[in-house]
């Protein structure tokens, strides 16, 4: 009976927190702790793969292997988590000694993001890579084990703040404690992008990333020190075994029992877990049979886990190549995100309201099976809609040369028109101060190019997998010039620029944030990166200054020309000419809506559903068993986006995405026939049998026991009697 009894009553790991409003006191650091804590984890994963392309300099394909490595790893380390706690620190300690883990793991992807560290010439670009990259891997792994290792403790270690008769209380403390986590995300998905769009650095200013990172760092340091604060006032309970393990050795024992046994002479038994009979409890092998049973379906969820956690991966890129414009509002790639969360606190309402009650009067079984097949299917639809935006994306990127083509366009720097003849192409027309449309394509390094008429002919030496532009003096005899161009577009939505001064005199051309440096007569300046929005140029030559005003959009690159005919002053806007040389990013990011709504309606009747069907068949003491199953599918599915898109090897993004919608609707096919044939239980009802035959074996052992103490008796009396009747003979 003692162990039925509260063990806060009893006193033992009892706290001092105070009830306010019938709540303990202590819940309230738990909750601050659980909001910070979820700030600092999606705050940083929200710029992860944009840091990794951008800052690191790593391809798509690599910058997204290591990120899915990663989430993998924050899905695996809550079965070690859970262990520890359970078995060895309890959930207090483990706590706090993986959120110190966690927070120093914080802390270095911070510094690794301080390009100022390494960049001994002070160009902005870190000189020592290696030291940014080991520094940054460090600090994922120490955070994947802190974040995975504290995810099964703190709603556990919440719930037990709470005495038996708080019942009410502690649901409602769950509602919270799960707000917390949505709002910690969808918050940090709104907060983090925007910091990274800064630009900080000690000696050159770059996109700051450190300052991206040290919020959650700081915000994880938060969590922490909260959480401690209330340690007086945690009711901490003893560890006392875990589940998992005695699952673990149980099924173990089975395989090696029934591996001894597999000779012909042992009889066969109903389920191969009857072999750990002879060791463990009946109740205990049913138990784990229930929860094979479920474990067994899990089998084809983690496809779902491997489209759905590319909205941080594939998704944030695509969106970079996208036009983030909504009215005067504008979205950074990264921030797309947050359509997510928000999609979920709508949608689970609804769905629980609204959409579940309709299909049930309209007299559909719409079973928790039946459900999670839909979403299966809702989330391969939202990668349809992402290769049809991929595929509209395609039609505005530039074709660029590939390794044996080269590319040319042309410039002409003089006053009046000019014809040009290029080997191949019919001639061409070049008004003055005006550039050729497009890029002309050649096979050939050397190519002859006449300009004028009558023409003047030379040998033009051009680069292969490069693009150039042939800048035509106004006096044709003169050096005629090679630039060279860009040959990607231009990275997180900013925009690359240079200036060709055509006059006969130097110009300064600066704005707030960069300096192109004087360039000199019919020259050209390097190109320098410019953020979307409204830029004003200074141009300054002599006491001569001009104030020219462009509005940028995201991912362009152009080349801004200044006439000889050019006059400073202050109508000087019309005089320049803008020359595109790559687009802009033309499809906007409201496109991507569609995607995100399918992929959250996805898991909304995925992964809420599969977890309440999970928990509805599972027995009471292996929910937690179930729990490590399910994270563990989460890891799996991201571990097979590494597989797939390195088996595949797909030149087109599009094609990936149409490669995996496919493999998801198969799996799906998969599941919906497992699903068909699964038979619903209820574990409390054969729990109880097992009980009541546990009570019947034990009456029947009393009555056996009495019988026979009965037959003694009346032995003994017999041989009594005997005895007396032969000592009197």
């Amino acid at each position: 009976m003692a162990d039925k009894e509260d063990p806060k009553k009893r006193g033992k790991g009892k706290g001092k927190s105070k009830d306010v409003c019938g709540y303990p006191l202590s819940i309230f650091f738990i909750v601050v702790n659980e909001f910070c804590e979820r700030f600092s984890y999606y705050g940083m994963r929200a710029v992860l793969v944009l840091y990794f392309k951008y800052f690191l300099q790593w391809d798509e394909d690599l910058a997204t292997s290591i990120y899915h490595t990663f989430v993998a790893l924050c899905y695996l380390t809550p079965i070690l988590g859970a262990i520890v706690a359970d078995s060895w620190l309890g959930k207090f300690k483990t706590i706090v000694y993986l959120s110190i883990v966690y927070t120093i793991g914080q802390v270095a992807m911070a510094v690794s993001a301080v390009h100022d560290i390494t960049d001994s010439n002070r160009d902005g670009t870190p000189d020592n890579m290696t030291f940014h990259v080991a520094l940054s891997m460090v600090g994922l792994f120490l955070i994947a084990l802190g974040t995975g290792g504290i995810k099964p403790c703190v709603a556990a270690f919440g719930g037990d703040q709470f005495s038996e008769h708080q019942d009410k209380q502690r649901r409602t403390f769950f509602s919270v404690f799960y707000l917390c986590i949505n709002g910690g995300s969808l918050l940090s998905t709104i907060i983090t992008p925007i910091l990274r769009g800064q630009e900080c650095g000690i000696y050159s200013q770059q996109k700051c990333y450190s300052l991206a990172f040290g919020v959650p760092a700081a915000l994880m340091v938060v969590a922490l020190v909260v959480f401690i604060v209330g340690s007086g006032m945690y009711y901490k309970a003893e560890p006392e075994g875990n589940i998992m393990l005695d699952v673990c050795k149980c099924i173990g024992f089975a395989i090696n029992n029934r591996y001894r046994h597999r000779s012909n002479q042992y009889p066969r038994r109903q389920h191969w877990m009857d072999w750990a009979e002879e060791k463990y409890d009946k109740l205990l092998i049913a138990q784990i049979k229930m929860v094979l049973k479920v474990l067994f379906l899990y089998i084809p969820l983690p496809m779902f886990w491997t489209l759905f956690d590319q909205k941080g991966s594939r998704w944030t890129l695509q969106a970079t190549t996208m036009n983030g414009y909504f009215g005067k509002l504008v979205i950074q790639p990264d921030q797309m995100q947050i359509f997510n969360p928000i999609l979920i606190l709508t949608l689970v309402p609804i769905m629980d309201s609204v959409i579940y009650p309709l299909i049930k009067k309209c007299g559909f079984n719409f079973t928790p099976l039946k459900r999670m097949t839909v979403g299966m299917f809702l989330a391969a639809m939202a990668f349809v809609c992402a290769a049809l935006v991929q595929v509209e994306i395609d039609k505005t990127l530039p074709v660029f040369p590939s390794a044996s083509q080269s590319q040319l366009k042309l410039l002409n720097m003089g006053s009046s028109a000019v014809t040009v003849n290029l080997p191949g192409n019919e001639s061409l027309t070049l008004n003055a101060a005006q550039a050729s449309d497009k890029y002309f394509t050649f096979e050939t390094e050397q190519i002859i190019v006449s300009v004028g008429s009558p023409g003047m002919t030379q040998a033009i030496f051009l680069k292969r997998k490069s693009r150039q532009t042939l800048l035509i003096p106004s006096v044709i005899s003169n050096e005629w010039l090679l630039t060279q161009d860009l040959t990607c577009k231009p990275g997180q939505g900013n925009n690359e620029i240079r200036f060709v001064n055509g006059m006969n005199m130097p110009v300064n051309v600066t704005t707030s944030a960069v300096d192109l440096g004087l360039i000199e007569p019919f020259y050209y300046s390097t190109y320098s990166t410019i953020k979307n929005g409204e830029t004003k140029f200074s141009l300054l030559s002599g006491s001569q200054s001009c104030e020219y005003i462009k509005d940028f959009g995201f991912g362009g690159s152009y080349t801004f020309f200044i006439p000889s005919t050019f006059v400073f002053g202050p109508d000087c806007q019309d005089s320049i000419t803008v020359v595109e040389d790559i687009e802009p990013n033309s499809v906007h990011m409201a496109l991507q809506i569609p995607q995100y709504f399918f992929i959250t309606a996805g898991e909304v009747m995925f992964s809420v559903t599969g977890l309440e069907f999970s928990y509805s068949q599972a027995p009471s003491n292996m929910k937690a068993v179930l729990q490590a199953g399910w994270l563990f599918t989460v890891a799996i599915g991201n571990f097979i986006v590494l597989i797939v898109a390195e088996i595949a090897k797909l030149p087109n993004k599009w094609a990936e995405y149409v490669l995996f919608a496919s493999l998801l609707v198969l799996v799906c096919i998969i599941f919906s026939t497992m699903a068909y044939f699964y038979t619903y239980i209820d574990p409390s009802e054969i729990e109880d049998q097992f009980s009541k035959k546990v009570d019947e074996d034990e009456d029947d052992k009393d009555k056996r026991e009495k019988a026979e103490i009965k037959m003694v008796r009346r032995d003994s009396a017999e041989s009594y009697d005997d005895s007396y009747k032969q000592s009197n003979m």
